[in-house]
């Protein structure tokens, strides 16, 4: 059964570091030209192709990535 995942991003906490972009195995996830309300940019899914791993969110520095993931 296939995985679906759906990644939620607390921006303003965001720092940029891009430390979950190496570790995302679908490559969905990008940081964004926007930024924040201190001057960063964040993560976003891009591709809505998040299988629902958790990687990103594992190796997140702050903690600032939730994901969710159904069965499909």
């Amino acid at each position: 059964m296939a995985l679906k995942g759906e990644i939620v991003v607390d921006i303003e906490k965001c720092k940029g570091c891009e430390v979950c972009l190496a570790h995302c195995p679908t490559e969905t996830i990008a940081m964004v030209d926007a930024v924040n309300g201190k001057g960063y940019h964040y993560m976003q899914d891009i591709h809505g192709k998040c299988t629902g791993c958790t990687n990103c969110a594992v190796v997140c520095p702050d903690g600032v990535i939730t994901v969710y993931r159904v069965k499909v």
